[in-house]
């Protein structure tokens, strides 16, 4: 039995030899903790977004579409809280001059080899303008929430939405992380899946609850196995200064448990915040009874990147075979990356225009790719590794029958099939 670390060093080092993710600035030596996203890895990402979002675009309560800058004034992260409070305690390791969160100290280090910890504030700060001074300070955000909060009035405007309802964002946020590590799990630079619901409060508790069983089910519905994923209420002492309740939905890394999605009770703790700091009115007017109110919030916030590597940690297997391992990705059809390879058998020039033909036919629905590069074995292999649900391969048989041969990843059996009907095949999956 593999021990878990031998799984994660697997998949890490498929995800950068296949084209998922990349060391960033690797030809300088790369940058700690800071990643860029291959061809590969950029399909995935943009198959967990659609997903995300087709999934809240089906409820029978509205999610309002929205893209907030990652620049906002500094009067929203100070109202936030985020200047004085987003924070983390640091401690210096005297004889290495190692820094660690002050939770966060390995086992084996003395703790009069430690500084006094001290409050390190976790956003990135620069400036704005040509003059480097206290009014040209900004910050790139730490959360796409702040930049809801602050459109909730406009939304609500121009949309002329009625609670309860909720507003989604994805977008990359960006922490300074005293210790960063675990490939792609905690970075400095991230993307969110954030959505902020607007309800009454006497019926926060209920939302609450349905946002965590939505998002547990979204998890599953990836594939990730339900004995993976796990519901953890946060204690007091962990709650953040805005929430009334949290509660995570964790993934089993490797090395244990870890958040995927936080699903926190903020109250009415942002708008209020957000109105006494802005002097603009940020109450809900209800037709029904005549007044106005600050709603509460639910808000359900995912990694996406997060969850990326969970999928990857989750759907990878190894297969023995007569004479070899099989090493795959078990994507759903909806979620992988390429869903249907094109093989032909040999790079004579009549196979490959056969190929080019079926590419152009199932490109406009599909995501294909020809494979034209060593033996057939090797690029089932290949395509194996890669996740790609079917191939197609293409022979010398096809000239003559006009059909082509059809292999499943998982079962790898094989369907001969006629080039007309190729279509109607994979509409059904």
């Amino acid at each position: 039995m593999e021990m878990p670390e031998e799984i994660f060093d697997k998949v890490v080092k498929i995800a950068q030899s296949r084209g998922f993710v990349f060391n960033a600035s690797s030809i300088y030596g790369g940058l700690r903790s800071s990643y860029d996203y291959g061809p590969l890895g950029v399909l995935l990402k943009n198959n967990i977004e659609k997903m995300w979002w087709k999934s809240i675009s089906n409820l029978e309560v509205e999610i309002y579409p929205i893209d907030t800058a990652i620049i906002q004034s500094s009067d929203v992260w100070k109202a936030s809280g985020h200047v004085g409070e987003f924070t983390d305690p640091m401690v210096d390791h005297k004889p290495t001059g190692e820094r660690f969160r002050a939770d966060q100290v390995p086992d084996h280090i003395k703790k009069e080899d430690l500084t006094e910890p001290r409050q390190f504030n976790l956003m990135f700060q620069t400036n704005i303008g040509p003059v480097e001074n206290e009014n040209s300070t900004v910050y790139l955000r730490p959360e796409t929430a702040q930049g809801i909060f602050v459109n909730f009035e406009n939304v609500l405007r121009t949309m002329r939405a009625k609670i309860p309802f909720g507003i989604g964002n994805i977008g990359k946020s960006f922490r300074n992380e005293i210790t960063p590590g675990q490939f792609i799990f905690r970075t400095r630079e991230f993307e969110q899946m954030e959505i902020e619901f607007f309800c009454d409060e006497s019926e926060e508790d209920k939302w609450f609850d349905y946002w965590i069983e939505n998002r547990l089910n979204w998890y599953k519905n990836l594939g990730i196995p339900e004995n993976k994923l796990r519901i953890r209420e946060h204690d007091e002492s962990e709650l953040a200064h805005y929430a009334k309740k949290t509660s995570d939905i964790e993934f089993e890394y490797p090395w244990g448990w870890g958040e995927l999605e936080g699903i926190a009770n903020r109250g009415n703790y942002d708008l209020n915040a957000h109105q006494e700091s802005s002097g603009k009115d940020l109450r809900y007017f209800d037709p029904n009874i005549d007044n106005k109110f600050t709603p509460s919030v639910i808000e359900p916030a995912g990694g996406l990147t997060r969850t990326l590597f969970a999928v990857l940690l989750s759907l990878y297997e190894e297969e023995e075979l007569e004479k070899e391992v099989r090493t795959l990705f078990k994507f759903k059809f909806d979620l992988a990356p390429i869903q249907i390879g094109i093989l032909p058998l040999s790079k004579k020039e009549e196979l490959i225009e056969v190929c080019n033909s079926i590419k152009s036919e199932l490109g406009p629905y599909f995501r294909t790719e020809i494979d034209v590069t060593q033996s057939i074995g090797k690029r089932y292999r290949r395509q194996d590794e890669i996740g790609t649900p079917y191939c197609i391969t293409v022979d010398f048989d096809t000239l003559e029958d006009k059909a082509v041969t059809v292999r499943d990843r998982d079962s790898m059996s094989q369907e001969r099939i006629k080039i007309e009907d190729i279509k109607s095949y994979f509409d059904n999956m």
